[in-house]
């Protein structure tokens, strides 16, 4: 018989796997890795002001992640300096005003660690609703935008050419990580969120040859991760997060390791 909270945190983890490995696939296709880390970091930020402003609200901490998310879309335009050192800049510079937000807060520096790697062992039902609906949410987002963003992946100055709003697109696409940042956190943490969205991404293009096949197995194998995480925290006591993390990394590694003779 499972416990009541380990059926719980498997649910919530599903959830979250099932929207986190969709929209890695297009962080993995498109070399943005490090946007996911930036998003994940202002998250912290997010959480400060969040507490300042006397809420707990994951909006803010949306609302947070897509200001961020709007001033990179803003550095971009005048073509000085390349994407990765735009977010390496915002990507710590938003980190290091979380961290000095959340320092100020006094009750909140012994909960540090939660906001770091979140605690998923501790979520209720009405966690698993929320992360459900944004999980709904974020994916009926992506099916939305799902060909023209595919489109501006493989060519973007060509899709631009065909019609393809590639702004909107693009705001649409960070809004959805930045909604799954923000409903995400108190599963797996602000520093781990991004593994979720890239590892069963990555370890999904080692048998895949179609962008809906990869899409499909991040999804399966980003569940698989969940259910291993938690099975191996249980059984040796371990964070779940991080645990979840190295569940998605031991799939990558046997991925990469299987002959290709014997992937799909």
């Amino acid at each position: 018989m499972i416990d009541d909270f380990i059926l719980n945190a498997i649910m919530a983890g599903i959830f979250v796997a099932l929207a986190a490995g969709p929209l890695g696939c297009f962080l993995v296709w498109r070399k943005m890795a490090y946007f996911g880390d930036t998003i994940s970091h202002s998250a912290l930020m997010g959480v400060g002001l969040g507490i300042a402003l006397g809420t707990g609200s994951p909006w803010v901490i949306m609302v947070t992640c897509a200001l961020v998310s709007g001033i990179l879309l803003l550095l971009q335009r005048g073509g000085k300096f390349s994407s990765d050192t735009l977010l390496g800049i915002l990507a710590h510079s938003a980190l290091s005003i979380g961290l000095i937000i959340i320092a100020l807060q006094e009750s909140l520096r012994q909960d540090l660690m939660f906001f770091l790697i979140g605690d998923i062992l501790a979520i209720d039902v009405r966690g698993i609703f929320d992360i459900g609906l944004m999980s709904i949410v974020a994916l009926g987002g992506l099916f939305y935008i799902w060909k023209p963003l595919l489109s501006l992946t493989v060519h973007e100055d060509l899709a631009r050419v065909e019609g393809v709003n590639v702004l909107k697109v693009k705001i649409i696409y960070m809004l959805l990580i930045a909604l799954l940042v923000a409903f995400a956190m108190q599963v797996i943490g602000a520093l781990l969120i991004t593994s979720l969205m890239i590892i069963p991404a990555a370890a999904a293009r080692n048998f895949s040859r179609t962008p809906l096949q990869m899409v499909f197995y991040s999804m399966i194998l980003g569940s698989i991760s969940v259910i291993m995480g938690i099975k191996m925290s249980s059984i040796w006591d371990l964070p779940a997060g991080p645990a979840i993390v190295l569940s998605a990394f031991i799939l990558f590694l046997v991925g990469r390791i299987v002959p290709s003779r014997f992937r799909a």
